[in-house]
């Protein structure tokens, strides 16, 4: 008997560790669902099927407030859109929409990103979430849906095959705003490390050997005028990304969407987003379409392969400190061996470089999963958007550690550098308006055959004064910054 009344305390009141529960059916029947969950029975059902990476749709913030302001967005146009939204519902889910937006229920949406069914558990975990979040703020229970239903209210003239591919790319759009402006910080740190060795003269360098004098500034500037063009890439593909399918509902030919509300959402979505979202004038064709993903996941290739040559030109430059060509320090952050005493190595040029791959890889994903949609839907978008907003994140949190633990720390060895100059045959291309192609060819023969440097041979010849030789060496004058 006393066993008898402790279970059905548990079952009655939750005790011993037990929550209670609500019951919950959908197409394959009745489910018990945690009494303090805001998801559903659709959403439970999908965190026992997708338990894959443990990467859920709360651990990128953007994609969960893309959600909410797409559903804001739509409960406004079906209200206006022959009035189906009632203003009593469409008052709940602004209600919703909003405190998701400001924040607040992320921890509700639990679906992993790896996901079958192309994000229609995503989006239903959506649906759930915030009809739940509009019962309890409008003095209702969860669950109880004759109020604000997930599926009639929530996701009224809608997809998950225009929903889910519009969210992806609100977030994608939140997300690159943060993105582009880690970019100019780091743009801006190479331009002031520019200025600060806008006077130190070095030997350029093409394939690996000696070419012409330039400035360190000359070549940090070029660091930083690399990223800026990157910059404008990522603005442009912004543009492939504001196109959307919103009314599209299944494959693009608006079945359940009233008349209207299509025009209305994307114009919703433009006020809410605060970016020039419109809709697609072909939304089968957009429904089935990758472009935008492409196009902006190129953008952020484009992006990694510049900034892991600028790493791996900064590794060569510090490279050393006894054998290598050592031009620069960069700032030692640990001990780089466990084996070999004074090690330091390029740790965060290395992890710039660690995160550059990783985003290629995940262009190629992202090549693979567009190309292998089936005629009017691409049911492996999760992958692609797993693919793009890792991306992001990564370039995101790596870029501003690469630039306050390294770039910033940068400093030249000056010694070095006019040692390499003063040796350097390279240096007799910008004596040849005054010696003549023919000296200079002799010099520098002669300089490779005995070892000795240009200028050290110039002034055994006595061919230039020292007067000479210090105004050829001035950088303004041998580097084309004379004013």
């Amino acid at each position: 008997m006393k066993q008898f009344l402790l279970m059905l305390a548990i079952v009655l009141f939750g005790f011993g560790g037990y929550s209670q529960t609500r019951t919950e059916k959908d197409l394959l029947g009745e489910k018990q669902i945690p009494a303090d969950a805001y998801y559903g029975v659709q959403t439970a059902r999908a965190l026992e099927n997708f338990q894959v990476s443990g990467v859920t749709t709360k651990f990128y913030p953007d994609y969960v407030k893309a959600f909410a302001m797409v559903k804001l967005a739509a409960a406004r146009a079906n209200n206006e859109a022959g009035a189906r939204l009632s203003n009593e519902k469409l008052a709940a889910i602004e209600k919703a929409c909003l405190a998701v937006m400001d924040g607040k229920y992320h921890d509700q949406f639990l679906v992993d990103l790896y996901q079958g069914g192309a994000g229609t558990s995503a989006n239903m975990n959506a649906n759930e979430v915030l009809a739940n979040i509009a019962l309890e703020l409008s003095g209702h229970k969860k669950g109880e849906y004759q109020y604000v239903e997930p599926h009639d209210d929530l996701n009224m003239g809608q997809s998950t095959n225009d929903v889910y591919p519009t969210a992806i790319k609100v977030a994608l759009l939140l997300h690159n705003d943060k993105v582009i402006k880690e970019v100019e910080a780091l743009s801006a740190s190479f331009h002031k490390k520019g200025e600060e060795f806008r006077n130190i003269l070095k030997m350029g360098r093409t394939e690996g050997q000696d070419a012409v004098p330039m400035t360190l500034g000359q070549e940090f500037h070029a660091f930083g005028a690399q990223l800026d063009a990157e910059i404008e890439a990522l603005r442009e593909a912004e543009a492939y990304l504001c196109t959307v399918n919103m009314g599209a509902t299944a494959i693009g030919t608006g079945i359940t969407a009233t008349p209207g509300y299509a025009e209305k959402c994307a114009a919703h979505l433009a006020r809410i987003t605060g970016k020039p979202i419109v809709l697609s004038n072909d939304l089968i064709a957009e429904t089935s379409s990758m472009q935008g993903y492409v196009m902006y996941s190129s953008a952020l290739k484009s992006l990694s392969i510049a900034l892991s040559k600028i790493s791996s030109d900064l590794i060569f430059l510090a490279s050393g400190p006894r054998t290598g060509i050592f031009e620069i320090n960069l700032p030692a952050l640990q001990p780089g061996s466990s084996i070999m005493p004074g090690k330091v190595n390029p740790v965060m040029a290395e992890l710039m470089n660690e995160i550059c791959f990783k985003v290629m890889g995940n262009d190629v994903t992202v090549t693979l999963a567009s190309h292998s949609g089936l005629l009017q839907l691409n049911a492996y978008e999760p992958v692609v958007a797993i693919a793009i907003m890792e991306s992001q994140g990564l370039l995101y949190k790596g870029m501003p550690l690469f630039r306050t633990q390294c770039i910033d720390g940068i400093t030249a060895n000056e010694d070095v550098l006019k040692r390499y100059i003063e040796r350097s045959v390279g240096i007799v291309t910008a004596l040849n308006p005054v010696l003549g192609y023919e000296k200079t060819t002799e010099l520098a023969k002669e300089a490779l055959e005995s070892g000795k440097g240009i200028l050290e041979l110039i002034r055994e010849k006595k061919l230039l004064t020292e007067d000479q030789i210090k105004k050829l060496l001035d950088p303004a004058t041998m580097t084309g910054q004379e004013k």
